[in-house]
C-alpha cells in the first residue's frame, strides 16, 4: 500500500500532473507577451494548450493516484495567473477598461487579507466554495470569448457581447464568493475567541 489512496494527499513534487502544471505556469508570460503584441491567434493557441494540459493533469492525477499538495496549489494559481494575464494584456491594448482589472485583483487581495486573519487565529485556508469555482470558470471562459472576436473579426459581433456578459457575471460571482468567504472567516474568528483555553 502506497499511502496515496483517494482522500489522501501526497507531498511528492515530481509527478506527471505537477510537471504539466509547471509547464502551464511557464506559458503564462508567453501568453501575456502575445496579447500585448496583438497576436491574438497565438495567444488563443497558448490558452487552448494550457486548458488541455489542465484537463490532462487533473485526469492523470486521479488515474495515477498522484494527487499532491503541490498540485492543489499549482492548479488554482495557474487559473488565476491566466485570468490576470488576459486582463492585463487586453487592458494594456485598450480593449477592456482598467476598472475590470482592479475589480478582479482587489477581490484576490481581499482574500489574501482574510487568509492572514485566519492564520493569525490558528486556522488554515478556507475550503474553496463552489461559487468561487463557478466564478473562476466564468472569467476563464468569458475573457477568451472576447479574445476570439479579436483574433477572428468575423465573429466579433457575437463573441464580444457574449464574452462581456460572461465576464461581468463572473466578476459579480467572484465578489459574491468573496463575501461568503468573509462571512465564514468572521464565524471562524468568533468561534476562536469564545473557545475555552486548552
Amino acid at each position: 500500500m502506497t499511502g496515496e489512496h483517494e482522500g489522501q494527499l501526497s507531498t511528492r513534487v515530481w509527478t506527471i500532473p505537477n510537471v504539466l502544471s509547471m509547464l502551464r505556469l511557464a506559458l503564462v508570460p508567453v501568453f501575456l507577451v502575445l496579447l500585448v503584441l496583438g497576436e491574438y491567434v497565438g495567444a488563443l493557441i497558448v490558452l487552448v494548450v494550457a486548458s488541455l494540459s489542465d484537463l490532462a493533469d487533473g485526469y492523470l492525477a486521479r488515474r495515477l493516484n498522484q494527487v499532491t499538495r503541490l498540485g492543489q496549489l499549482l492548479d488554482p494559481a495557474a487559473d488565476r495567473l491566466y485570468i490576470f494575464a488576459a486582463l492585463l494584456g487586453l487592458a494594456a491594448g485598450g480593449l477592456v477598461p482598467w476598472w475590470i482589472v482592479v475589480v478582479i485583483v482587489a477581490r484576490d487581495v481581499f482574500l489574501l487579507v482574510l487568509g492572514v486573519v485566519l492564520a493569525s487565529h490558528g486556522y488554515g485556508p478556507l475550503p474553496v466554495h463552489q461559487l468561487g469555482k463557478v466564478a473562476t470558470f466564468a472569467l476563464f471562459f468569458g475573457l477568451p470569448v472576447i479574445m476570439l472576436g479579436l483574433a477572428f473579426p468575423g465573429v466579433q459581433p457575437v463573441s464580444e457581447p457574449v464574452g462581456w456578459a460572461i465576464t461581468l457575471w463572473g466578476a459579480f460571482l467572484y465578489w459574491w464568493a468573496g463575501v461568503i468567504y468573509a462571512i465564514e472567516t468572521a464565524r471562524a474568528v468568533r468561534a476562536a475567541r469564545v473557545a475555552p483555553p486548552p
